[in-house]
Order: structure tokens, then sequence, then C-alpha cells
């Protein structure tokens, strides 16, 4: 054994995995400067450079593990050594309890390996379902994703995407030819359909907002959450003055950057599902979940309960508090059967839910929709503004139902309607008539809406839950 050539066969291997690949350029934009350390660096080299790059590294003050896809290398093709590195990793996380970031960009799996690959894939699709709720696992497609990868991604917690990146299982071009969505594949397209949960001009914009989600959730699920040092928006008193003069058509995504502290706000799946803001953001330095209802959009359909019911999940998974802005007339009026089962799946999250519940209505909150989002059963404490309207039905339905004969023969049917449901709030279905019986914990000042929500924390801070023991609940999918 001679060691001079020893060592110049490893500065031949060093110098060749050390190219400066798009893959290492993303892993070093994700992480903090000079933290990132890979690992098996020399996989794969005996025929070709592996097309994927692991490692580890800081992220803020968590510690974080990584895979790039390097389309540079035979076009990312995944193949049995590719798919070992990326397993290694999430059995590394299982070990220490630390996120995973994956950042997709292949144009597919090397088919020449045949069943190897699809066992492969399977390992790997196996492993990031068993750590999903223990670790957080964040996806960033970058390039293309297809095909298993599609899956594997879209399993992450969260999903964020490049506009010019593809995300598909079945290639576009098949589809299309089916006569299917043209745009199938886009960004925008699985912005629309609730599979990304951002969407980031360039690749640094996007490892930018991994960064930002990464640094809010804990360690794992054992682990305590971070704290920040943040401060009240500025302009939150004018933000909720204008939601309180106007409830109706109120901006749901104003009140949470209200409430919130000042530039923390990261709204989720934007365009999907938009009678209802789901956002991540701090309270207090805290990082907490918003689930609030944009009236201005309209009803709850079925996209809105998804949205809901994934944020909520995701939360309660890593102890991350949430807190329910409510005003809603209710859900959308269909005949629909799907939207029975998103709406039960939706009180089925909250009522499951053991973290922190923190709600508070704002407007209206009518029938099913109350007992999703409101009731004393799925919630922990719940406030109301002085505004707020607790009712089985419709206003509108419930006067014509109970005040039938008052309206017969009105001159002005529209101010009688009118003056009968300004009498039903204020006599029965009002917010200081759900605090009388005890609907609700507080009327509250909209201006003391965030220091109401920060004493709630505080007193739930210690909260702990046994559940009846069971193998897992059976949620209405």
């Amino acid at each position: 054994m001679n060691p001079e050539s020893k060592m110049n066969q490893l500065a031949e291997y060093v110098e060749k995995t050390s190219q400066d690949t798009p893959a290492r350029k993303r892993l070093m934009a994700l992480f903090d400067a000079d933290t990132f350390v890979e690992l098996d660096a020399f996989a794969g080299i005996g025929e070709d450079l592996c097309g994927v790059v692991t490692g580890y590294g800081y992220v803020g003050d968590s510690f974080v593990y990584a895979y790039s896809q390097d389309v540079t290398a035979a076009g990312g093709a995944i193949t049995k050594a590719h798919a070992k590195k990326i397993s290694k990793l999430y059995d590394l996380a299982v070990k220490t309890g630390c996120p995973v970031v994956g950042i997709f960009d292949s144009n597919g799996a090397k088919l020449t390996e045949a069943n190897e690959m699809l066992d492969a894939y399977g390992e790997i699709l196996a492993k990031t379902s068993m750590v999903s709720g223990v670790v957080p696992q964040i996806a960033a497609v970058l390039g293309t994703c297809a095909g298993t990868s599609a899956m594997l991604a879209c399993g992450a917690d969260f999903l964020v995407m490049t506009k010019e990146a593809e995300l598909f299982l079945n290639a576009p071009f098949v589809t299309n030819a089916k006569g299917e969505d043209k745009d199938a594949g886009t960004a925008d397209f699985a912005a629309k359909a609730g599979i990304a949960s951002l969407i980031a001009d360039d690749d640094d914009a996007a490892l930018e907002e991994v960064r930002r989600i990464v640094t809010m959730f804990p360690q794992n699920n054992l682990a305590p959450a971070p704290l920040f040092e943040t401060a009240e928006n500025a302009q939150a008193a004018q933000l909720i003055a204008k939601a309180y003069a106007d409830i109706d058509s109120m901006c749901a995504k104003s009140l949470v950057e209200a409430v919130a502290d000042a530039d923390s706000v990261v709204e989720l799946q934007a365009d999907f599902g938009t009678g209802i803001v789901a956002a991540l953001a701090t309270v207090s330095g805290a990082a907490v979940g918003f689930i609030a209802n944009n009236e201005s959009n309209g009803e709850l359909d079925i996209d809105a309960c998804d949205k809901a019911t994934r944020l909520i999940r995701v939360c309660d998974a890593f102890n991350i508090p949430v807190v329910t802005l409510v005003n809603t007339k209710g859900f959308k009026v269909t005949a629909c059967p799907v939207l029975i089962r998103k709406s039960a799946r939706l009180a089925h999250a909250y009522a499951e839910a053991t973290t922190a519940k923190i709600t508070v209505i704002c407007g209206q909150a009518i029938g099913a929709a109350y007992m999703a989002f409101a009731s004393n059963a799925n919630t922990d404490v719940t406030y109301a503004w002085p505004t707020a309207v607790i009712s089985a039905m419709g206003l509108e339905a419930t006067v014509e139902f109970l005040s039938h004969d008052k309206l017969k023969g009105t001159t002005d049917l529209e101010q009688s309607k009118q003056e009968l449901i300004d009498e039903y709030v204020n006599t029965t279905a009002g917010a200081f008539k759900a605090a009388e019986n005890g609907y609700v914990d507080d009327v509250i000042a909209p201006e003391d809406t965030r220091a109401a929500i920060i004493h709630a924390m505080e007193m739930l801070a210690g909260k702990r839950v046994s559940n009846l023991p069971k193998k897992h609940s059976i949620m209405p999918l």
C-alpha cells in the first residue's frame, strides 16, 4: 500500500465530488454559513456521481438534515445509491430527532435498475411516512419533480415551489393528450390544487421561505418550540379598527397580521380554499398556527375545509397552538356530499387536537361552523368581540322561521326583516347573551385581542391531555 498514492486518490475523489453544482449551491443557501457537512460524498462514485447531495448543518438555531438532488449528474436520475443516501438521512433524523429538508430537481428514476429502484422508492416512502409528525419535513421543488418523487414531496408537512418548477405524478404530455388541464404540472396548478404551500420567484426566495418555516418549528414532536424576540405590528390598531368597522367584509389576513408579531406571518396555500386564511406566525415570540375565516370570499367549501384541517394536524403534531378567528355564515349551501365528509374531517381535526386551541369569534359563527370552530368542546378558550353572533341558522332564515307572522303585511319587508334580525341578535344570538350562557369565556374589545391571546397562550403553556388508548382515530377521509 502506497500512502502517497492513496492520498492522491483521495484528492481526486474530493475534487470530483466538490464541484460547484446547483445542488450544492442550494444547500449552501439553505444552511447557515460554514455549517454544512456532507455525508456519503463518495457514494456511487465508481460509475458516476450520485444524483443527490446529502448532509446536515444549522438553519438558525435548528439542526437540520437535508438532501438536494443534483440534476447535473445523469439528470439527477434516482438510482439505488441515490435512494440509499436519502434513506440513511431519514434514519439519522429518527435517531437524533431533527427536521429533514428535501430539495427536488430530477428527471426521474434510472429505469435500467428496474425492480431495485422500485424497492428503494418504497423504502423512502415508508420512512417519510413513519417520521411524519415526529420531525418536521419540508420539501422544496426547484426543478422537475416527477412520479414517485412527487409523492415524496407532497408527503412533506410543507411544500415550497419556484414559479418555473414542475410537479407531476403523470407526465403532462400524457395528461394533455387526454384533454385534461393544460397547466398540469406547473407551480400555478399545484398552488390552486392546494399541493404547494408557497410559491417563490426563484431558488433563493424559495429556500428563504424554507428557512423561515424550519426556524418556527421545534426540532421534533417532543422538543419545545423556539422563542423569538419580536414586536407588535405598528399598524395593529388601524387594522383592528378597520376590521371592526366593517365585519362583513373584513380581510382575514390583515386581522392575522394585526394580532401576530410584526413581519412574522407566513400565509400558506393562498390560492387554495380562499374562504379560509391559513398561516404560520409568532405571537409574543412563540409560533402559532392561524385559521381565519375570509368572509369576503364566501362560505366554507371543500377546499377551505381541507386547508384548515391540514394546518391543524401539522400544528397539533408539534404542539404549536392554533388560534382561530371566526367570521363565517357557515358551510357552503350545496348538495355535494363530499362537503359532508370534509366538514366532518375538519371538526374531527379540531376535536382530536391536544395542542392549545384559542378561538376569537369576531363576526358570525353560524350552525355547524360554530360547532367545528368555536364550541367549548373543540376549544380551550373562546373569546368574542361585541359584534359576535352565534346562531343555529343564518340570521335571515332564523327570523323568517321564528317571526314569520310579524313580517306579514309589512309595508317595507327589508326594513322589518332587518329590525327583527337586530332584535334577535341583541336578545338571543349576540356576544353578551353567549357569555351569559357560558358559550364564550369573555367578551373582549377588539383592540384587546392580541393581549387576550397572549394571556391564553401563557395559561395553556403547560396543557396536558391524555386521550383514550387506541392505535389511531378513524378520520373521515
